[in-house]
């Protein structure tokens, strides 16, 4: 089934087009990576999914229900973390969650058994601070057990790990990959290597446009770039680099050597000789497989 299904999606806000006719769909039990520069459109997409922003043309569906702007029926299939979450200070975790399970019409009994399923699965059990000296990476994290606390069909986080130190990126990462099982993921980030650690899908907006739209796997297949990358321990000679890759394409980037190549067993072949016959020996030698960031620079440029 298609837990959300967007379909000619535009949005001005004066005269900018901010949005300019994003046509998608995401099954569930998936993790979409929805990355592109900040400006891109990600956010504004996001609060036109929750029914917080009227779409100028087109049609969202969460779970094959339209989404009405200001009549948010389908909100009880959503799950949503915004970019900066706001709690009351001076209650406990266990005390906001009881609250928001309060406010939905959750039983006590209902409420206490997942509130305790939830703060265990955020690392925040048996936490009796109040929220109002948590980090950030403790906010976030709540935050994610907030918008599971109804078991939605689909989970938006808008930049969940933004302004967090490498171990709070882990650990929202971390959670998001386990709640796949649960829910279907949406995050919008513009840090490239979080999505390539737990996405299944990714989109590329830029400038309000689906640059790219692809599973993990196709854009790895599509990118290999086809090149070995070489590096060695010290820089090498113009007439070194003459003889070694002479007939070759070669690109140098701070004295790494990218070979350009559709048979790549072939061009090690070629090149060991080279190597033997100067005396001299990369200290790495692989197949490069380039980075998300490399990527996003080919698709936009």
């Amino acid at each position: 089934m298609m837990v959300l299904e967007v379909s000619g999606i535009k949005k001005k806000f004066g005269s900018q087009e901010v949005l300019k006719g994003l046509d998608f769909s995401l099954p569930e039990q998936s993790v979409l990576g929805f990355i592109g520069q900040n400006g891109a459109g990600k956010t504004t997409l996001m609060k036109m999914i929750v029914g917080l922003l009227s779409s100028d043309e087109g049609t969202i569906k969460v779970c094959d229900e339209v989404v009405y702007y200001g009549n948010t029926k389908t909100n009880r299939l959503i799950g949503y973390l915004p970019d900066v979450p706001e709690f009351y200070g001076y209650m406990t975790a266990l005390g906001y969650l009881t609250l928001c399970g309060e406010i939905t019409g959750m039983t006590g009994p209902e409420i206490k058994l997942k509130a305790t399923d939830l703060l265990n699965l955020v690392g925040l059990e048996n936490n009796k601070k109040k929220i109002q000296s948590f980090s950030r990476g403790m906010k976030q994290r709540l935050g994610i057990a907030q918008a599971l606390l109804n078991e939605p069909k689909l989970l938006i986080c808008d930049e969940p790990t933004s302004a967090l130190d490498p171990l709070g990126r882990k650990e929202i990462l971390d959670i998001l990959h386990r709640v796949k099982a649960q829910t279907t993921v949406i995050f919008s980030t513009h840090i490239l290597s979080d999505v390539e650690k737990i996405c299944d899908q990714i989109i590329l907006l830029h400038e309000g446009e689906i640059k790219l739209s692809t599973t993990l796997a196709e854009m790895q297949d599509r990118y290999s770039f086809n090149q070995l990358l070489i590096e060695f321990n010290e820089a090498l000679l113009p007439e070194d680099v003459t003889y070694l890759f002479k007939d070759l394409v070669v690109k140098v980037e701070s004295g790494v050597y990218f070979i350009q190549g559709q048979e790549l067993t072939s061009l090690q072949e070629t090149l060991y000789p080279r190597f033997i016959q100067r005396g001299l020996f990369p200290k790495k030698m692989e197949v490069y497989q380039p980075s998300l960031e490399d990527i996003f620079s080919e698709v936009v440029k």
